[in-house]
């Protein structure tokens, strides 16, 4: 199964005037290609992970890692439009393909940075997952030639000037859109979801190891640390539930002043009933979002997983994700691992927050390529048991499906409608996984 992986990841490289600078979305021959023939940044990251795991002696490639950093930052220097609307100088790409121009006879890259993805959405994690793997490939090689190369350090700061700007916003945490992270498309994430916030804090540290500071470095560095000490105690704090928590909730009252206690009025009564009978008395999670009067119970698998990774939580609180995890395996794991979201959104309320887009159904969406965040999650809460038994479920099932890109169904007994086939991230997600 992983020479089968192996193969099916050198057949979905892209090339660029005969350097590799990416990996395709999927390769499903069944289905049409629509946007999955791009490369897609967020996508590439378990593609990245494992080109620079593998020996170089099996087959490791970092060269496609380095060319696909640099060809997304000389993206990034576009003029970025959409309609009559221009993005901010850093926002990275959502994807690119490339096209063979006939009438210059030559190769161009065509970028996508929200004008072609669902909804018009520009993604808010490109940069993240930028940074993310640049701190890899630097870590990995041991070669800070790329990352102090001026463009690259220029293209970080970019990033970072954009996401760390001041505005109106009380929070630390990062204000985004609906739909501009990995969940494409309306599932109720606006605000402040913990994926976007997990990454943000990710990146910012990543970034912390690599500016050099030179000029207005020192300044950015300052304005760094700042923000991680602030989202720190603002995620630790705030986003944090179990059942203690989720009692001192359920006991809230309206409050006003600087001392009150229930700090974004929060009325006990929006409390979904199914959080009582989903919190076991051993465990707890980050919840999705935090803000005014709203809180989202939901569990998202993501900013979980990458706050472990990322020191976000205590150690007391990474272990307690995994003692839910345990507890909920049924819910969270299932048949076929592993659920992106839960619960799943049902009758009205699915009508109303998704617009019915029938690609995000009840009990769907759920990805076997997040298999590398959990198995890297349980590997540094030293509880590597948990994702052995995940990978176990999964070898019985994802190649003989074909590496489907998700599955559907309370149990996730069946291959997703609309899933595409050879799914890149399916593949690499459970390469990483086992390496």
């Amino acid at each position: 199964m992983m020479e089968e992986a192996w193969e099916a990841l050198l057949k979905s490289y892209v090339y660029y005037k005969g350097l590799p600078v990416g990996t395709l979305a999927a390769m499903d021959p069944t289905a049409e290609a629509l946007n999955y023939n791009q490369v897609f940044v967020r996508d590439f990251a378990p593609s990245g992970l494992a080109c620079l795991m593998r020996p170089a002696s099996a087959g490791g490639d970092p060269e496609i890692v380095k060319n696909f950093l640099l060809k997304t930052l000389h993206l990034q220097g576009w003029e970025k439009r959409i309609d009559n609307f221009t993005l901010a100088e850093g926002v990275m790409p959502a994807s690119f393909k490339v096209l063979y121009d006939s009438h210059r006879l030559r190769e161009t890259l065509v970028a996508d940075f929200g004008g072609s993805a669902i909804g018009r959405v520009a993604p808010v994690d490109s940069g993240f997952w930028w940074i993310i793997l640049l701190r890899s490939c630097t870590k990995c090689t041991h070669d800070h030639t790329l990352s102090e190369m001026p463009e690259v350090q220029r293209g970080m700061k970019l990033i970072l000037n954009l996401f760390l700007s001041d505005g109106f916003d009380t929070f630390p945490t990062h204000l985004c859109a609906d739909g501009c992270s990995m969940i494409d498309r309306r599932m109720g994430i606006y605000g402040y979801p913990i994926e976007i916030q997990a990454l943000f804090y990710f990146a910012l540290r990543c970034s912390r190891e690599m500016l050099k500071p030179e000029r207005d470095g020192k300044e950015l560095i300052k304005r760094i640390d700042k923000r991680i000490t602030a989202l720190n105690y603002h995620i630790r704090n705030y986003y944090w539930l179990d059942f203690t928590k989720l009692n001192n909730i359920y006991r809230y009252k309206t409050e006003y002043s600087h001392t009150a206690v229930n700090k974004f009025n929060v009325i006990p009564e929006s409390i979904p009933d199914w959080v009582f009978d989903f919190m076991p008395l051993r465990g707890g999670y980050l919840i999705g979002n935090v803000s005014p009067a709203r809180m989202d119970f939901r569990w998202f698998l993501v900013g979980n997983c990458i706050a472990i990774l990322s020191s976000l939580v205590t150690p007391a609180q990474a272990t307690s994700i995994m003692d839910l995890i345990e507890e909920r395996w049924e819910d969270l794991i299932g048949e076929m691992p592993l659920r992106i979201v839960y619960p799943a959104l049902e009758g009205h309320v699915w009508r109303t927050v998704t617009g019915f887009d029938p690609k995000n159904t009840r009990w769907s969406y759920h990805n076997a390529a997040l298999i590398w965040l959990l198995a890297a999650a349980c590997i540094k809460t030293g509880r590597p048991q948990i994702a052995k038994r995940a990978i176990e479920l999964m070898e019985q099932r994802l190649s003989k499906d074909g590496w489907p890109e998700y599955y559907d169904g309370k149990a996730w007994s069946y291959v997703g409608k609309q899933a595409r086939k050879y799914q890149t991230w399916s593949i690499t997600g459970y390469l990483v996984a086992k390496l």
